[in-house]
């Protein structure tokens, strides 16, 4: 079995792409709590690499793909949404499902790449994290992940016999 643990960056001072003191906080006290991972993913805005660094990990990689999901899906779907509400979206077929396709294909070479057991972290945005879910386990009941992601929660996939099998939702 393996795990990929995707977060929602943490607190930044708007509109700055930097994260605040009270982010970096947030993040050392999450940090604390969570790994060790094999692979570190990030996108490539500041805040979502400043929030690994801060959470005491080295990022191995700053995937564009992570960064945001554009304004199609932000049309079927306006941030903040719940799991559930982009799942909706997702079986529509339009701009969601195109994103979330192209997400799941990073998500399974992601894991496909780790070490049997192995963990990776994914830091990125919100919509982002919800979609992820979604693009891994379409047929998921998403409601029982709840709301949207607040900063530095997420869900938790876990991998198994060449497929996710589970998610569970990451809460603050």
């Amino acid at each position: 079995m393996k795990t990929i643990e995707i977060r929602r960056h943490s607190i930044r001072n708007k509109p700055g792409q930097d994260l605040s003191e009270q982010g970096v906080l947030l993040a050392r006290l999450i940090g604390a709590e969570i790994g060790p991972f094999n692979r570190v993913f990030t996108s490539p805005i500041p805040r979502a690499f400043q929030t690994a660094e801060a959470m005491g990990f080295k990022v191995d990689e700053q995937n564009p793909l992570l960064a945001t999901y554009g304004n199609g899906i932000e049309m079927e779907c306006p941030w903040p949404a719940s799991f559930a509400d982009y799942a909706t979206a997702y079986k529509r077929g339009g701009a969601t499902f195109s994103y979330a396709r192209r997400l799941a294909v990073f998500y399974t070479q992601l894991a496909e790449s780790l070490p049997e057991h192995g963990s990776a972290l994914v830091i990125n945005h919100g919509g982002v994290v919800e979609i992820s879910a979604v693009a891994c386990l379409p047929d998921f009941n998403h409601t029982s992940l709840g709301d949207y992601c607040e900063c530095c929660e997420g869900v938790r996939l876990t991998w198994d016999n060449g497929k996710f099998v589970a998610a569970e939702s990451l809460r603050v």
